[in-house]
């Protein structure tokens, strides 16, 4: 987690909303789901997008394999160092100049060792590899190949700063974060990793599993771990807020019967430790202790879409979760632009990808909506990959692959007011055998509605 990037929605890089949480209905209290079971086989990779992220979706799960003796690593993806000050950037106010950012990351860092010290590790298992906070989500739509680096929001910098980092100097481009992760697993050799969730409203969290995965598909012949995805930013979860160890950590509502959840139980004193951990993330601790709290519980929650297998004709019919309107903390003219955006349905229809989306009303003056296509080759590099955007206004459209504009016949768009079809020709996407999807609603820079990335499986891809 980084800062109080939970409660500032506004944040221009904050590109996917924790309201996709936002689900109607009543947090069940039922964890009778299976447990995550560790194995003195077992080699555990915690994966997370900022430093206290480790803690809060997996100290239970640590203090667990350093007590059965089993090797851990924890590689964070950032420094954490925009925090807070993304949210004064965004609103114009005077912020750190770029030297003491890295200073801030410099601190969190210096957390995270104390934290994964309280739960048992040393520094030596800890990796940093120093990519952009509030950065990696941007990198991952459109700074690929020939595209420029990416240029920090605070730090100003266009390649990882930190000289203990995996890699100093690697620049803020997709391919450098793949290669670092894909360096990190093939040293590591984990049996289970542990990372962010496709549902989760931080850029960055989703970033990282979607970098995760492809890393993975590339490793395939060499590795094969189990995943276990967690949440951390989702609205309205969990709940109640505060510091409550003995309750349990509940699935999401809305994300009950769409996720296969596990749980991981802990001990009292587990308990008590890991508490002890978060606070020694003391930056973010102190400045949001209510919401921090909230994951010190009794257990720990990992779970995951299910991957679509999609043939020619099995559609990937909508999730069925209502949308349930604006978030309240959006602004008064933001509340009463929103528009919200589902998955319809998803299928093949001969040589084309069909894409379906419903949103909750008309976009209205000032109101966009954008659909990422992006596709996976085996012994294709992802970086030359087509990885398609479609955006829409209020009555037109605009297709790009990354950065560059493609004709508009590139493929067929249908609208009607609350609905868009988009025919994608496979070619298009460089013949995938697996495409990510994923869609949102924003009015200029600020977020509204986020419908999950998704994993496709092409069954009749050649």
């Amino acid at each position: 987690m980084s800062g109080k990037t939970y409660r500032f929605v506004l944040i221009p890089a904050f590109l996917a909303l924790c309201l996709v949480g936002c689900r109607t209905g009543r947090v069940p209290q039922n964890l009778a789901w299976p447990e995550v079971s560790l194995t003195a086989q077992d080699r555990i990779l915690i994966l997370a997008p900022h430093p206290d992220d480790e803690t809060l979706a997996c100290g239970g799960i640590i203090q667990q394999a350093v007590a059965l003796g089993l090797p851990v690593r924890v590689a964070f993806l950032t420094y954490g160092d925009a925090n807070e000050w993304s949210f004064a950037l965004y609103r114009e106010r005077p912020v750190l100049g770029s030297t003491a950012v890295e200073g801030m990351g410099l601190v969190r860092h210096s957390e995270a060792i104390s934290a994964t010290h309280t739960l048992g590790l040393q520094p030596d298992q800890l990796t940093f590899l120093g990519y952009p906070d509030f950065g990696t989500l941007d990198i991952w739509y459109a700074h690929w190949s020939a595209s420029p680096p990416f240029r920090g929001l605070l730090t100003r910098v266009t390649a990882v700063p930190y000289a203990d980092a995996l890699r100093p100097g690697a620049l803020y481009k997709g391919e450098e974060i793949l290669a670092d992760l894909t360096m990190v697993l093939r040293e590591f050799r984990p049996t289970k990793v542990f990372l962010s969730h496709p549902a989760d409203g931080n850029p960055d969290h989703l970033a990282l599993y979607l970098f995760t995965h492809v890393a993975l598909w590339d490793l395939g012949a060499e590795l094969q771990p189990t995943l276990y995805p967690y949440l951390v930013h989702y609205a309205h979860w969990p709940t109640p807020r505060g510091y409550h160890p003995t309750d349990p950590l509940p699935s999401p509502p809305g994300l009950e019967q769409t996720n296969v959840w596990q749980v991981h139980p802990l001990s009292a004193e587990e308990t008590d430790r890991k508490f002890t951990a978060l606070q020694a993330h003391r930056t973010q601790y102190e400045s949001n202790t209510a919401y921090l709290s909230s994951f010190v519980r009794r257990n720990e929650l990992f779970g995951d879409f299910p991957v679509i297998e999609l043939g020619a004709s099995v559609p990937l019919v909508s999730d069925g979760i209502a949308n349930p309107g604006p978030s309240e903390e959006l602004a008064a003219t933001e509340r009463a632009a929103f528009v919200g955006v589902e998955w319809r349905t998803v299928q093949l229809d001969g040589p084309d990808l069909v894409i379906a989306l419903d949103y909750s009303r008309p976009l209205a003056q000032g109101v966009k909506a954008s659909v990422y296509i992006f596709g996976y080759r085996a012994g294709q590099p992802f970086a030359g990959m087509p990885k398609l955007h479609v955006q829409f206004g209020e009555g037109s459209h605009v297709i790009y692959d990354q950065q560059r504009e493609l004709p508009q016949d590139a493929l067929q768009v249908d609208r009607q007011p609350k609905q868009v079809t988009i025919h994608v020709p496979l070619a298009l996407l460089g013949n995938p055998q697996r495409v990510m999807i994923n869609a949102r609603t924003y009015l200029s820079d600020v977020p509204l509605d986020l419908a999950s990335w998704r994993i496709l499986e092409l069954a009749t891809s050649p």
